[in-house]
């Protein structure tokens, strides 16, 4: 009784562990995705006549706005998504084992893993005895936990990434504080949050991508020679590219949602939709079943690279710390 106890006491003195790995974990996937995402965003919320594709959209954003076209907008994500998966990735520690020891496994083991696991085991996160589906259920806990960040991270970063002059001087928006100044001026609290519920239907699809990397680790661990870090490498890109796949239309649905014009005081236009129904129906009346998949390939590149060296740096801090 008292070593179970005991054991407890120190699971829960490393929950700290998510929460410092996922700052590491944020700054490696926006180095990598940004771009990508710049041009996912722009093909998803505008119509084909302005971009053909991913690589014409690449091009034209280079020569009109230079390198730096690509990440535009990157600055609120840079501090969000350090952030956001510091709250994500730490609150999917916690609940990877508050559902291990309170709901699959009633009575945890008092005896520590061996030392063997840890080195070439494909998680830091205790939660042994969670099965896949155990990991998909941490994972949309996890997803409504960070949408509450993400949402006005993403709705800021968004309406600048659809910022096509060239000259600031012609854009609504300076920059992320001048965007969440006049939103905030114009429709209050309220109008920062704007698609918070797309942004929560979006993430309840971390089922898939937690429980597919799960799945992953647990056969890449048990039939290949592969590292720790080349495991996290391969189920983070992998599992990331399975959550694309089948969460990337409520992803297209979002992103109408959040660049749809607000009106008022912001002076932007005059709203479309008043329900994500509405942005879903327009979505599909504008370029039928496809437009629900506009802006999917850079997207899919993304997720790979993006998500694998994300994984990576979060595993392997997590194994680092104390």
């Amino acid at each position: 009784m008292a070593a179970a106890q005991k054991q407890e006491s120190v699971n829960v003195s490393k929950n700290y562990k998510g929460f410092v790995a996922g700052v590491f974990s944020g700054i490696a996937k926006l180095t990598v995705g940004h771009p990508f995402d710049t041009v996912k965003v722009r093909l998803q919320t505008t119509d084909s006549t302005r971009f053909s594709g991913p690589l014409q959209c690449v091009v034209q954003t280079v020569r009109n706005e230079g390198v730096r076209g690509l990440y535009k907008g990157a600055t609120p994500p840079l501090v969000g998504w350090m952030f956001m998966d510091s709250v994500m990735l730490g609150s999917l520690t916690v609940y990877r084992r508050l559902l291990s020891e309170h709901v699959f496994s009633p009575h945890p083991p008092t005896i520590p893993a061996p030392r063997r696991t840890e080195e070439r085991g494909t998680s830091s996160h205790g939660a042994v005895h969670l099965p896949s589906y155990g990991h998909g259920l941490a994972g949309i806990l996890a997803g409504c936990t960070v949408s509450f960040i993400a949402a006005p991270v993403e709705h800021v970063k968004s309406r600048l990434q659809i910022q096509y002059s060239a000259r600031k001087s012609e854009r609504l928006y300076s920059g992320p504080l001048d965007c969440v100044r006049k939103i905030y001026g114009a429709h209050g609290i309220r109008g920062i949050y704007k698609g918070l519920a797309a942004t929560l239907l979006f993430r309840s699809f971390f089922f898939c991508w937690w429980g597919s990397y799960d799945i992953l680790s647990r056969i890449l661990k048990d039939r290949t020679n592969l590292s720790a870090p080349a495991i996290n490498f391969w189920a983070g890109g992998l599992s990331a590219q399975v959550f694309w796949i089948t969460s990337y239309p409520s992803d297209v649905v979002k992103q109408r949602v959040m660049t749809d014009p607000m009106g008022g005081k912001l002076n932007d236009g005059t709203p479309r939709f008043k329900t994500w129904w509405q942005a879903a129906r327009a979505v599909y009346q504008e370029g039928g079943a496809k437009g629900y998949w506009r802006g999917f390939l850079p997207c899919f590149l993304r997720a790979f690279p993006a998500n694998a060296m994300a994984l990576v740096a979060f595993e392997g801090v997590m194994r680092a710390l104390p």
